[in-house]
C-alpha cells in the first residue's frame, strides 16, 4: 500500500489526517512548534507530558495547540510508578480533551478506561505479542509496535516480523515504529499490514526540534553503525549515538542499576532513582552542547543528510 493510497486506511478512524503518520513523542525533543508543523502538513503528532515541568506548562501547551487549529494531536504518558506526575498529567489530558494518548512503560488499564469515558483514544507502545494481547483486552484502540530499529526504548524484533505477527493475532490496528525516515520505509510498513506509522528520529534533525545544534548535526554526521544500546540511562535498553562520551562511560548498567532486578521490594524506588538520574543526563544531552552528551537516536539516521524544516521532512515521508 502506498502512502497516497492510505487515505482509506484504518488510520482515518484513529486520527483523521490525510496521511497515516504520527510524529512520535520524543523526550526533551518534541515541542509545540513541531506539532504545529505536523498539524499543518497532513500528519499528526504527540508530545511527552514529561517535557513540561509543571501542570501549568502542560496545560498551556495543549491550549496553544488547540488554538492553532482543529487537526488532531496527542500526549504521551509514562504510566508506570516511576512517573510521579502521571495522575495529574492524565487528569489534565482528560480535562483538556486531547485527541489521543500514547502510553509507554507500564500498565495502561486506568488510562484506557478513563480516556474512553471522555471519548479519547489510547494507543499503547508494545514490543511483543504478549503485551499487545494484554492491552487489546484492556480496550486499547491501537498498539504502537516498537521494533528493533526504533530510537530510544527500542524493541527486540524486526519491523516486518513484529508487524506481521501482531496483525495476524490482534483485532485492533497496529502502528509501526522504528526504522522510518523515507516514503519507501512508510510504504513498506503499510504493506506489512500496519494501519499507520510513528516516526521519530528523523524529526530530531529539524529546525523546530528543541535540542542543540550539536545534537542535530550529530544525526547528520553519524550513521546507523554508530547506534548502540545503553542500559545506563533509564534502567531499560536505550538506543543512543556512540559518541566519545558514551564510549567513555560505557553502555552496561552498574551494580546499583542491576540491583533492582534482584530485589523486588526495592525495585520501585531504585527504578525511580535511576529514571530520574537518566532523565537529567538526557536533559543535559538535549540542552547543553558539551562533550559530555548522550544523544538518543535510532539507526534511521543513516538517511539523514541535512537539518531541515519539519515541513520538508514530512513532504519526503509522504510525497517522496
Amino acid at each position: 500500500m502506498s502512502v497516497d493510497a492510505a487515505h482509506t486506511a484504518p488510520h482515518q478512524q484513529l486520527f483523521n489526517t490525510p496521511f497515516p503518520i504520527i510524529m512520535a513523542p520524543m523526550f526533551l525533543v518534541s515541542n509545540t512548534a513541531m506539532i504545529k508543523a505536523a498539524m499543518d502538513n497532513g500528519i499528526t503528532g504527540a508530545i511527552p507530558a514529561l517535557n513540561y515541568r509543571t501542570d501549568e506548562e502542560l496545560r498551556a501547551a495543549i491550549d496553544e495547540l488547540k488554538a492553532h487549529g482543529s487537526a488532531p494531536f496527542g500526549i504521551n504518558l509514562i504510566v508506570n510508578k516511576s512517573n510521579v506526575r502521571y495522575k495529574q498529567q492524565l487528569a489534565t489530558c482528560l480535562e483538556k480533551g486531547v485527541d489521543f494518548i500514547i502510553t509507554s512503560l507500564g500498565n495502561p488499564k486506568e488510562c484506557i478506561e478513563r480516556a474512553h469515558e471522555k471519548g479519547i483514544k489510547v494507543f499503547c507502545d508494545v514490543i511483543d505479542l504478549h503485551y499487545a494481547l494484554k492491552v487489546q483486552e484492556q480496550g486499547a484502540d491501537a498498539v504502537i509496535a516498537v521494533n528493533a530499529e526504533a530510537g530510544g526504548h527500542a524493541g527486540n524484533v524486526t519491523g516486518e516480523s513484529l508487524i506481521k505477527e501482531l496483525c495476524e493475532n490482534l483485532d485492533i490496528p497496529v502502528i509501526s515504529a522504528g526504522g522510518l525516515a523515507r516514503k519507501v520505509d512508510v510504504e513498506r510498513a503499510l504493506s506489512w499490514g500496519a494501519a499507520a506509522v510513528s516516526v521519530g528520529t528523523v524529526f530530531i534533525a529539524s529546525n523546530e526540534a528543541g535540542v542543540t545544534d550539536a545534537y542535530k548535526q550529530a544525526l547528520v554526521d553519524y550513521s546507523a553503525k554508530d547506534i548502540v544500546r545503553t542500559t545506563k540511562m533509564s534502567g531499560s535498553a536505550l538506543t543512543v549515538i556512540n559518541t566519545p562520551y558514551v564510549q567513555k562511560i560505557g553502555t552496561e548498567a552498574t551494580w546499583l542499576e542491576r540491583l533492582m532486578h534482584k530485589y523486588k521490594p526495592l525495585k520501585k524506588f531504585i527504578k525511580m532513582f535511576i529514571a530520574l538520574r537518566g532523565m537529567k543526563q538526557i536533559s543535559n544531552a538535549a540542552n547543553k552542547a558539551t562533550y559530555k552528551t548522550v544523544w538518543v537516536a535510532g539507526p534511521s539516521i543513516e538517511h539523514i543528510h541535512a537539518i531541515r524544516p519539519c515541513s520538508e521532512i514530512i513532504h519526503d515521508l509522504t510525497q517522496g
